[in-house]
């Protein structure tokens, strides 16, 4: 279980799908909350116009027992006045709750339309009892909605709330309306009307349902999709490493990973992975032919010495002394290269201390003959010994291969030092200024190796002039014969 969610198909798959799962839920509740209160704000609409029907009988002095809205066809009505005292109800209502009272029989405190007495009664109050209007007017800002209204008049402001009736045998849940209006005869009355709510339940209901059937559905779907999808983007990936596996398991650095046709991350991924393939490639190919030139040139005066030795040991009247001196000092030479290289390869970084080129390249040159100097000061920042190696290689080079003279020029060009070797000779062919740099390259094969040395010398003055941010060029010098040419950032 542990290795299934540790792939990354699988927590792609499990993470789109609990994003997607969060995304439906809070959608589905915002739907499901929406719904039912748009529908429950139309129950109010119809319940508010119900209220206001029976209001406007009330205010046109419509009886109790002839109002439309008692019969219970619409939904149940109450009709309540300033003391909370129901005057009249719906027929059937047998229960009910969520209104200003849940009493369901009519008490009627106010007499009918056309009593002579109450006409009168409400002539007088019209006409001179004020006292009894403050204290209507008193009881409607206490209890009603505080509006202050004329006879016949109903109120602006209705309010809401939520309840159920039960009318001839059948409970409901409804959404209540509140009207107040202002009678003639009866005073300050407050209509109740409410409008059933089963078609809110009914929608919520259904919708909560498909919602709780199709979300795992959808879920399983995006699922499967997500699965199948990056199951394919990652095919590629898995290529990758299973020829990467076989590479290592193998050693054939030749080998190269598949490159999908694509332009994605995973194309540059294994366009990347095969250039790194092929710089190892390049790198060991190139560490072998080190190790098998180097065991080559040091084979030949070893076996010179050994020779030589062996001869003195039988002979000892036989023994060439130069000869075994040169090839002993031709040894440390080629091993002092080898050791060289062998730190450069290993990425050693050279010493930052400052060294003026034009002081060391005329300390170089003393005791050659036949090199002049022209060089004026320029300070780097390296090491002394590397870059006096540089020059010292640059030298022999150029002396070895020079008719009369060799010169050396160092000069300053904006950020840089530029020393220059130029000789007489007879130069370096354009196509072979590049592979002279190579390890253990002499270009004249017929050359013994006592006149042309290993084949490090140039190899190891371009490393070191990388290794301290310059170049190392070859071209043609202006007598005709090879120019190098080392560039170096100023110190500073």
């Amino acid at each position: 279980m542990s290795r299934l969610f540790g792939s990354v198909r699988a927590r792609a798959t499990l993470g789109a799908t609990l994003v997607v799962a969060v995304a439906l839920v809070a959608a589905g509740t915002a739907v499901l909350l929406s719904l039912r209160s748009n529908l429950i704000g139309e129950a109010g609409t119809q319940a508010e116009r119900f209220a206001r029907a029976v209001a406007s009988e009330l205010a046109a002095r419509t009886p109790y027992d002839t109002l439309s809205g008692l019969d219970g066809d619409d939904g149940p009505v109450q009709i309540v006045d300033e003391d909370r005292k129901l005057v009249a109800a719906s027929e059937d209502l047998r229960r009910i709750t969520g209104t200003a009272t849940t009493e369901v029989t009519p008490q009627p405190s106010a007499p009918a339309p056309g009593d002579d007495d109450a006409d009168d009664s409400d002539d007088a109050d019209d006409a001179g009892d004020g006292d009894n209007a403050d204290d209507a007017d008193d009881s409607d800002d206490s209890e009603g909605s505080g509006e202050n209204l004329a006879p016949g008049e109903i109120a602006r402001e209705t309010t809401f709330s939520n309840g159920s009736a039960t009318i001839d045998g059948d409970a409901e849940d409804y959404r209540f309306a509140a009207v107040e209006v202002e009678t003639h005869d009866r005073g300050r009355l407050t209509v109740h009307a409410g409008a059933p709510l089963a078609a809110e339940h009914s929608a919520v209901n259904t919708s909560l349902t498909v919602m709780l059937i199709g979300l795992p559905l959808l879920l399983g779907v995006v699922g499967g999709v997500t699965w199948l999808v990056t199951g394919r983007a990652l095919r590629p990936v898995e290529g990758i490493r299973r020829e990467m596996a076989a590479i290592t398991a193998s050693e054939d650095l030749a080998r190269r990973v598949p490159e999908p046709a694509t332009h994605d991350e995973i194309a540059r991924l294994a366009r990347t992975t095969n250039e790194t393939l092929a710089a190892l490639e390049t790198s060991v190919e190139r560490q072998r032919r080190f190790v098998a030139d180097a065991s080559h040139e040091l084979r030949s005066p070893i076996a010179s010495l050994r020779t030589q030795l062996e001869v003195a040991a039988a002979h000892p009247e036989l023994l060439d002394l130069d000869g075994a001196v040169e090839d002993t000092v031709r040894l440390q030479h080629l091993a002092a290269d080898l050791l060289l290289l062998a730190r450069l390869d290993a990425g050693e970084r050279p010493a930052g201390t400052p060294v003026d080129l034009a002081a060391l390249a005329r300390e170089e040159a003393t005791g050659r003959t036949g090199v002049t100097v022209d060089a004026e000061p320029a300070e780097v920042t390296g090491s002394r010994g590397q870059l006096g190696r540089v020059l010292a290689n640059l030298l022999d080079n150029a002396r070895r291969h020079a008719r009369e003279r060799v010169t050396v020029t160092v000069r300053r060009e904006g950020t840089w030092a530029v020393l220059k070797v130029a000789d007489d000779g007879d130069g370096v062919a354009e196509a072979d200024r590049e592979r002279i740099f190579e390890r253990f390259v002499r270009l004249d094969a017929a050359r013994s190796r006592d006149d042309g040395g290993a084949g490090l010398g140039l190899a190891i003055a371009r490393d070191v002039a990388v290794r301290h941010g310059g170049t190392l060029t070859a071209g043609a010098a202006p007598a005709g014969g090879a120019l190098f040419e080392l560039r170096l950032p100023l110190a500073g």
